[in-house]
């Protein structure tokens, strides 16, 4: 017992004395690593009588225990000493003008939301915002997804705790909710407006974030139809990837709000390895999601479904961005690195305007 707890000592003490995570991470594999002086004990258990294990065991168990914590406690120890470094060296005395290294930029995300609120204050839409956190009601139900519905199978939602008065809320998995919002609000049509905003989802990958943007335009009147909506899309691709003249194709798909629910593919040029060409060649690009504004979310809305009609499609903020100024991963949106702000960003003055151009 003497020599077991000298050992916890000695090791305890070689812990306490790493001085960043690399020595910490040697002292680990040197006791708990699979030669370790710990990981040897641990195998001298199956030579002993079962009289000794019963007395060798608990304090084989309890060494590796108390080793295995006071290294967890130190990781976080380091960490903290490394954060608190970090922050002490990126200190800026904000009273001062910013050194050069140190100047900001506009992240990329909120240059293409600027640019498409842009391009869509030139088309007659207002801008409407709503609560990241929904009621399900909003979210889902009244775009024609009740609780049963197959389609909620489709989108991975977080939840969120029923609330007191037993009412449901999730993350919005989309900024669709916003659009039943606005109708609500209005009261009767007409209504243009689009609704950018982040929303979530359980995915995550080069290519997708549990939180990402999205923004979707909802037109309701008299008389809307799908020629409408085509031709919004296609100014919208225009003036966005600024360009005079592109081609659409649009495919079949199902959405529950929408009733024909289209995608749309953008024609482009991939010949030229990392390099993409809107508006030629023999590929296609997918843009995102639309239709026709389905009956029922009228309905829900209060709307007269034999009177008004209307028209909605939706892209993702992120995507259109990485399209657009070719940004690879998505994930990198939201590292905080300033170098890749440095690369991606933008000036601070360099405000989008359709006559003066959306990116310079």
């Amino acid at each position: 017992m003497t020599d077991i707890a000298s050992l916890q000592s000695q090791i305890l003490a070689d812990i306490a004395a790493a001085g960043d995570e690399t020595a910490l991470d040697a002292v680990r594999v040197a006791t708990l690593g699979k030669k370790g002086s710990v990981s040897a004990l641990l195998a001298t258990m199956g030579k002993l009588s079962p009289e000794e294990r019963k007395v060798q065991g608990p304090l084989f168990n309890g060494l590796k225990d108390a080793v295995a914590e006071a290294i967890a406690v130190r990781k976080a120890e380091l960490a903290d000493a490394a954060l608190d470094a970090r922050l002490a060296s990126e200190t800026v005395d904000v009273t001062l003008p910013p050194a050069p290294e140190n100047g900001g930029t506009v992240h990329p995300i909120s240059q293409v939301l600027e640019e498409i609120t842009a391009i869509f204050a030139d088309l007659g839409f207002a801008v409407a915002e709503g609560p990241d956190v929904e009621f399900d009601d909003y979210n889902f139900t009244k775009l024609n997804i009740p609780p049963d519905h197959p389609a909620r199978q489709m989108q991975d939602t977080f939840y969120v705790s029923p609330q007191a008065d037993g009412s449901s809320h999730v993350l919005r998995t989309h900024t669709s909710p916003v659009q039943v919002r606005a109708m609500l609000a209005a009261g009767k049509p007409p209504i243009r407006v689009i609704s950018p905003g982040r929303t979530y989802r359980v995915d995550s990958d080069a290519t997708h974030s549990p939180m990402f943007h999205q923004v979707e335009a909802l037109v309701v009147d008299e008389g809307i139809h799908l020629g409408h909506l085509k031709w919004t899309v296609e100014e919208f691709c225009k003036a966005f990837f600024e360009i005079d003249q592109i081609e659409l194709r649009a495919r079949p798909s199902f959405f529950p709000f929408t009733e024909p629910s289209l995608e749309w593919d953008m024609r482009c040029d991939r010949s030229v390895p990392g390099q993409i060409r809107f508006g030629t060649g023999n590929d296609w690009l997918e843009l995102g999601g639309s239709g026709m504004v389905h009956r029922k979310v009228l309905e829900n809305c209060g709307f007269d479904a034999q009177k008004y009609t209307g028209f909605a499609f939706g892209f993702g903020l992120d995507r259109m961005a990485m399209l657009k100024y070719g940004i690879p991963d998505i994930r990198s949106f939201f590292e905080s690195d300033l170098r890749w702000l440095r690369h991606y960003g933008f000036a601070a003055l360099d405000i989008p305007t359709l006559d003066g151009g959306l990116s310079k």
